[in-house]
């Protein structure tokens, strides 16, 4: 059974592409010794939803077109599933082991071992792990369709506050160097580019809310103060816990900043306040065409520009780093435009090439019709 489209799934993908963009150009403008601290609480603490708010769209995609009255087949969910995602995986990876082993001479790239290590981790890129841990989601389907179809309010809340507890202890209290074993060790150390069960509470949520779409959209329309007050409460949470961290017990920017992320336990409440509060706003609030528009665009080349913008990272910062250009505010800010706007243009270019070779989009979006 067909159901309506619903631009707040598109438009959020868009936003927290550009969010993502946003972090990581954070990582580049931490070079300069001295950054302007509420500029790095820009780029790396108002962003941090972006990442879990992916999976969070994602289960709600899913559940959202899942049929109750047609039996699950989890041979033909795999196949597309797979299809649309471990395949722009294997080539992306590939792509970046082959481009930075020519960018850095550096042959142990190549090495199997290695690459059998970059692949299960995502180590290729550091985007690419998001797609590792989608596909883990993908494998374990037939849970998550089990867990969602029983899960109840008062669930949904013990299961947030067992995400609270298990990514606190992950976070900050897990000592994965203690372990003595080497590949239980390694296991542990890189836990967070493959353990679902970091964000397994906001994908769980994201699947009950697109199974009981109806049931949501009159909570969206009921309560949308309270979900505007939460998604700002939660926020100054997550941004007042970082300058805490600046002002009161001394962290250095880069310190505040791994500490104050999705993970800790304000940054799960505003992962849950930014995902209710934007699916709020796309699905309630009406726009001018031209910035429907806009979102869309955003939206329909996000996958493609959250994958190569790496790749744009890479060229632009060496070419600043050859003017022998201070890493500015403004630097960086002009930065962080030119990369999103070079990594939709590429998104664009290549999604016009597809279509006259399929074969391009299939390989890089795991689609033809895919934006």
């Amino acid at each position: 059974m067909d159901k309506p489209h619903l631009d707040a799934i598109e438009y959020i993908r868009g936003i927290s592409m550009l969010g993502v963009i946003g972090i990581h150009i954070g990582s580049q403008y931490l070079a300069n010794p001295t950054p302007n601290i509420h500029l790095v609480a820009l780029f790396e603490i108002v962003t941090r939803f972006s990442v879990p708010i992916f999976f969070f769209i994602s289960a709600f995609g899913l559940f959202y077109h899942l049929d109750p009255g047609v039996p699950f087949s989890y041979r033909n969910f795999l196949r597309r599933r797979l299809r649309a995602v471990l395949i722009p995986y294997l080539v992306w990876s590939a792509f970046y082991i082959l481009h930075y082993t020519l960018l850095f001479r550096d042959p142990m790239l190549l090495n199997l071992r290695a690459i059998l290590k970059y692949l299960f981790f995502g180590f290729a890129s550091y985007q690419l792990y998001f797609l590792v841990i989608l596909l883990w989601f993908y494998l374990f389907m037939p849970v998550w369709i089990w867990m969602v179809r029983r899960m109840t309010r008062r669930g949904l809340f013990f299961l947030l506050l067992f995400q609270i507890a298990f990514d606190y202890w992950s976070s900050f209290l897990l000592q994965p160097y203690a372990i003595a074993n080497p590949y239980i060790q390694v296991l542990l150390v890189n836990r967070l580019n493959y353990w679902v069960v970091h964000y397994i509470f906001i994908f769980v949520l994201g699947g009950w809310l697109g199974l009981r779409f109806e049931a949501f959209r009159r909570f969206m329309i009921r309560r949308r103060p309270w979900i505007v007050l939460f998604f700002v409460a939660s926020l100054a949470g997550l941004t007042g816990y970082y300058y805490w961290l600046l002002y009161v017990d001394h962290y250095p920017p880069v310190g505040a900043i791994n500490m104050a992320h999705q993970l800790c336990p304000a940054g799960i409440l505003y992962t849950l306040g930014a995902s209710l509060f934007f699916f709020t706003e796309f699905t309630l609030q009406r726009y001018p065409h031209w910035l429907n528009a806009l979102f869309s665009l955003l939206g329909r080349h996000s996958y493609f520009a959250y994958l190569v913008h790496p790749v744009i990272i890479t060229y632009i910062s060496l070419f600043i780093t050859r003017a022998q250009l201070v890493m500015t505010a403004p630097l960086a800010l002009l930065f962080y435009g030119a990369v999103a706007a070079f990594s939709v243009a590429a998104a664009i270019i290549v999604r016009r090439i597809g279509k006259r070779c399929p074969i391009v989009n299939e390989l890089t979006i795991g689609s033809s019709s895919k934006g």
